[in-house]
């Protein structure tokens, strides 16, 4: 069949248009067909339709077309969007003579893919350069980080323009350079260089960036001077601006006063919401959209993903796609990351499947959030594969494979990627430390920290954040309260974040008060702020200050969370506050409607064990909607042990045991009863049960913070260097504790009977 009788499979509108043209204009016409297949092309390029590309390509070479320099360029340019490197090497091949604009198409090409070898040797051997051609070049390193190598060649330019001005600035605020992207944009209009809209949008993103917003309020008056305060994209930026300011009335004031108002302008107004908090609102206007495209749809999808709602986000793609829309770079990005979060592998390799379909999965944009889906779905060993099959491996790659080892506890392999990572970065060292940390190896992420100290990394929230996070599980308070001082040094504030991991660090380390201290000085405290509080306190036996906190949030009007009333009904049960306790935890459907799970059913347990009310407490067990955790039983068994009640604790370890075979636990527990009745041939025959099942029970472990160390030790521990000395002295101290029982100061049996309590 002709090519004028095949038909196109794809379903865009663009395509089938470009088609019906070309079909209806005379070939003998050869400008007026070149230009058919030129806009072809273009529509092919537009929706990374290779396939069709590849079809017309076949028919333009077989009319003679690819000698006209217009069609061959449109073709290369086709095969460079669509991503196909080795087609686009041969059309580049195929264009007649000379051409600087092929030539500064490829140049971009080999620098948009991190291919700056092949980028330099092309600019080396061209007759003629021009702006566009070391622009290309710098856009290409400054996407890839290489900011150092973009100043270079922004130096070797003979003659500067706002092009190449543009170019560096914008470069300088996506990888960060806040600071350097507003002295580029000072130096660039003391040189006389005007700048324009693209400037302006990239300057003003700068002063977001730096959060130097009054500041950014300055470029007002010289976008009015040179008459672009209409201008669509500025206005953009300006909501974008005015969003950060919190001045959500004057976005909406600019919005509305926009009297052509495309998808970038509904994108910066739905993020004035989303900012706010109001994702709800935020999808009514994306629904109230008269034109949506692929990149508002991206935008939403992604607003879903950053607010950790990742299946509302998979579910909007589906609304995509059945609106005929098909997901660009930055949407399948958002949707790996969306697939990830949810650890949903069949999802994620069906993104994987299309992102290969269309020849883009060597990007690297497309490349982190493939290794992170793998990671987060247990599959290493293919997350490996996607890393070493890409062609240029940048250092965020790099970072997402060491998080993906350690998220899955392969400390080690984590550890070989740390150690030959090209070029470590601050999110390199947190990923490692972080990883050691989440496995519980604190003391080494401690010795990494100093590591990247002398290394001459500075640390930021993320570092401290971890590194908090070992102090408050090893219980060191002088470590936590050192990283307290370097964080002051460094100017970072007590925000909800670093707040947080300050007040959960001494309050795991038992101190209280400088918890408290960091709590209310906190120039801004969220719902996870207050309830590492609340929890703080009734863990440090604190329950009434506790639950009076509690209070206080709810006149705050911040909203709790089901991890707020954990606490709130562990503090009950400590203080024996059973009908309070009780009323918490109805008000959580009722008021808050949170569904109570597992562990809130598990503290109402102990709340009513506590305070002897064992049938009751058994009865709630049996009543529950699901399985009962194990905490549950434990909790009814341990409080049988401390009332006495032999026969709920038989049926509360017999369910234990169910549950949890290999916890010798409830075993012990189940013996302290029956010795304490005097059963001894039911001792006994706990004691075989246990032997028989090879259960042990776990040793004790206590430690001890001397000097910035600290000592741990099991029962029975004779490992510790000073282990001679040590026993000597608490000899002596049971020697004084038991003069003291035999003068009447103290209970020795009381004393062993709450520590086997607890």
């Amino acid at each position: 069949p002709s090519f004028y009788d095949q038909k196109f499979s794809c379903s865009s509108v663009k395509i089938k248009d470009g088609f019906k043209r070309l079909c209806r204009t005379d070939p003998q016409n050869f400008n007026a067909y070149a230009d058919a297949c030129g806009s072809l092309f273009k529509a092919c390029a537009s929706e990374s339709a290779i396939s069709e590309g590849r079809l017309l390509h076949g028919h333009v070479a077989k009319m003679g077309l690819c000698s006209d320099t217009f069609v061959s360029i449109k073709l290369l340019i086709m095969y460079i969007k669509c991503s196909s490197t080795m087609d686009s090497s041969r059309a580049f091949n195929d264009v007649p003579g000379f051409h600087v604009v092929a030539w500064n198409c490829m140049v971009a090409s080999h620098a948009e893919s991190g291919r700056f070898d092949e980028a330099r040797k092309l600019i080396e051997e061209m007759p003629q350069t021009n702006i566009i051609t070391w622009t290309a070049m710098i856009s290409g390193l400054m996407k890839f980080g290489r900011v150092g190598d973009a100043m270079e060649y922004f130096e070797r330019i003979p003659e500067q323009s706002v092009v190449s001005c543009t170019a560096m600035i914008s470069g300088y605020v996506q990888n960060g350079y806040y600071e350097d992207a507003l002295i580029a944009f000072l130096e660039m209009v003391e040189r006389g260089i005007m700048p324009n809209m693209f400037t302006f949008v990239s300057i003003i993103s700068g002063y977001v960036g730096l959060r130097a917003f009054e500041v950014g309020r300055s470029v007002l008056t010289m976008i009015v001077k040179l008459g672009l305060e209409h201008d669509p994209s500025i206005c953009n930026s300006l909501i974008t601006l005015h969003v950060r300011l919190r001045e959500v009335d004057v976005a909406r004031r600019i919005f509305d006063r926009m009297s052509t108002k495309n998808v970038v302008s509904w994108t910066a107004m739905l993020d004035s919401y989303v900012e706010a908090g109001e994702l709800d609102e935020a999808r009514r206007l994306f629904d109230e959209m008269p034109h949506k495209n692929e990149i508002s749809w991206s935008a939403m999808i992604a607003r879903y993903c950053q607010h950790g709602d990742p299946a509302e986000a998979l579910d909007l793609y589906g609304q995509m796609l059945s609106s005929g829309f098909n997901p660009n770079l930055s949407t399948l990005s958002s949707l790996l990351s969306a697939a990830a979060s949810l650890e949903s592998l069949n999802v994620g390799m069906k993104l994987h499947g299309y992102v290969v379909k269309i020849g883009i999965e060597n990007d690297v944009f497309i490349g982190s959030p493939l290794i992170d889906m793998y990671s987060k779905s247990g599959k290493t060993r293919d997350a490996r594969q996607v890393f070493e099959i890409m062609p240029y491996k940048s250092t965020v790659c790099w970072n997402s494979m060491i998080t993906g080892y350690s998220y899955n506890n392969e400390l080690e392999e984590a550890t070989k990627m740390f150690d030959e990572i090209p070029e470590r970065n601050i999110v390199s060292w947190n990923a490692i430390i972080a990883g050691y940390v989440q496995n519980e190896h604190c003391e080494r992420a401690l010795e990494i920290f100093n590591e990247m100290q002398l290394a001459g990394a500075i640390p930021n929230m993320s570092t401290f954040s971890s590194t908090l996070r070992a102090c408050a599980s090893v219980a060191s308070l002088e470590k936590g309260s050192n990283f307290h001082g370097k964080m002051v040094k460094l100017g970072i504030q007590y925000g909800v974040f670093m707040g947080t991991a300050l007040l959960d660090m001494y309050a795991k380390s038992g101190d209280i008060t400088s918890a408290r201290q960091v709590f209310r000085r906190m120039t801004e405290r969220n719902e996870i702020s207050w309830t590492a509080m609340i929890q703080a306190l009734a863990d440090n036996g604190l329950a009434e200050e506790s639950i009076d906190l509690f209070e206080e949030m709810q006149q705050e009007k911040v909203i709790p969370t089901e991890l707020t009333f954990l606490g709130v009904l562990f503090a009950c049960a400590h203080c024996g506050l059973v009908e309070k306790g009780w009323h918490y935890f109805k008000s959580m459907q009722s008021v808050y409607h949170i569904k109570p799970r597992g562990k809130h059913y598990s503290c109402m347990v102990d709340l009513l064990a506590r305070d002897g009310r064992l049938t009751e407490a058994e009865e709630f067990i049996n009543a529950m909607p699901f399985q009962p955790e194990a905490n549950a039983w434990a909790a009814l068994l341990n409080a049988c042990s401390i009332h006495g009640n032999e026969e709920i604790a038989e049926r509360a370890a017999m369910r234990l045991w169910e549950l949890e075979k290999e916890n010798s636990a409830g075993y012990i527990l189940l013996s302290n009863i029956y010795a304490a009745a005097g059963r001894w041939n039911d001792v006994s025959r706990i004691r075989r049960l246990m032997k028989e099942k090879g259960l042990k029970k776990s040793p004790g472990c206590s430690w001890v913070e001397v000097k910035d160390q600290v000592h741990a030790f099991l029962v029975g521990d004779e490992g510790h260097p000073l282990s001679i000395e040590i026993y000597r002295t608490l000899d002596l101290l049971t020697s004084e504790m038991m003069l003291l029982e035999e003068a009447g100061f103290m209970d020795l049996k009381t004393i062993d009977s709450d520590t086997q309590a607890n």
